[in-house]
């Protein structure tokens, strides 16, 4: 694992930060793709993208969010454990049905243990 820094991020979607010019892929979790975009042979989450987005957001707002950097997801994002008040991210969302746990996704269980999942 990385170091974990404090950044001040807004939601691309209901799995993905920005937090400056990052993009940061939490891990572990799969959340509704926006509509159309949802590629062909491609088994996407099902619900409401707008609600996944904005519930992150929500659980973002106006907070430091603390990221544990753990390697490289695809289209060159990092993939990380992201936590608000000491709580991880993922599980929040998986939580309030925002988004699915992905355990071929968790690097060492973190999110499994963390979610008790």
């Amino acid at each position: 694992m990385f170091e974990a820094i404090a950044l001040m991020c807004t939601a691309i979607d209901g799995d993905t930060l920005a937090c400056g010019s990052e993009r940061i892929r939490l891990q572990a979790i799969d959340a509704p793709e926006k509509p159309g975009t949802c590629r062909r042979g491609r088994t996407c989450v099902p619900g409401d993208y707008h609600a996944s987005k904005a519930a992150l957001a929500r659980l973002i707002a106006g907070k430091r969010v603390v990221i544990a950097r753990n390697g490289t997801a695809a289209w060159g994002r990092t993939q990380a454990n992201a936590y608000v008040d000491g709580r991880n991210l993922a599980c929040r969302m998986i939580a309030g049905g925002w988004a699915v746990y992905q355990p071929r996704y968790d690097r060492g269980g973190i999110v499994r243990k963390e979610c008790g999942l």
